[in-house]
């Protein structure tokens, strides 16, 4: 299956919560989008994944009060979710103190043009999803800190 093109739309991006309370606008080119299978991402969407696009914080700015649930993870960092606190939808998450953050992509107002770079934690996935031969998949974090996810994104965005 050969790569597939992503026209990223005029910035800024845009999204929110289900209820309104919570939006955010994106004001840069996301550093890669990815699906990630782990069990965290599967209990907080109530689905098969979690959608992240993922981007360094100073790039999203959010209007709106947030809740943060912390936990640590399998690797011992705090990680962070943060929600609305009125429908609860998780809109950011992330490792406490890291320059980057996760998105969560589904809250984006348009998401026609979202294409994943590839997949995280697919050692946890569900036995339904299909992921292609082609696609970029590890089955836990990757150990290059997104870098193959990130070129394979900034190839899928090459313009053709």
């Amino acid at each position: 299956m050969p790569l597939q093109h992503v026209t990223l739309p005029d910035l800024p991006l845009t999204g929110g919560c289900q209820c309104g309370q919570v939006r955010y606008r994106i004001t840069a080119q996301p550093y890669v989008f990815y699906l990630c299978h782990c069990k965290e991402c599967q209990r907080h969407t109530s689905s098969a994944f979690g959608e992240s696009l993922r981007l360094p914080a100073e790039d999203v700015s959010v209007e709106g009060k947030l809740k943060t649930f912390t936990r640590v993870s399998d690797g011992g960092n705090r990680r962070e979710g943060h929600f609305c606190p009125v429908c609860g939808v998780r809109v950011v998450h992330g490792t406490q103190g890291a320059p980057m953050v996760n998105v969560k992509a589904g809250t984006l107002d348009d998401t026609r043009w979202l294409v994943p770079a590839g997949h995280i934690w697919t050692r946890s996935k569900q036995r339904f999803v299909e992921i292609g031969e082609h696609e970029l998949a590890y089955e836990t974090q990757p150990d290059d800190s997104y870098a193959a996810l990130a070129a394979r994104w900034r190839e899928m965005l090459a313009k053709v």
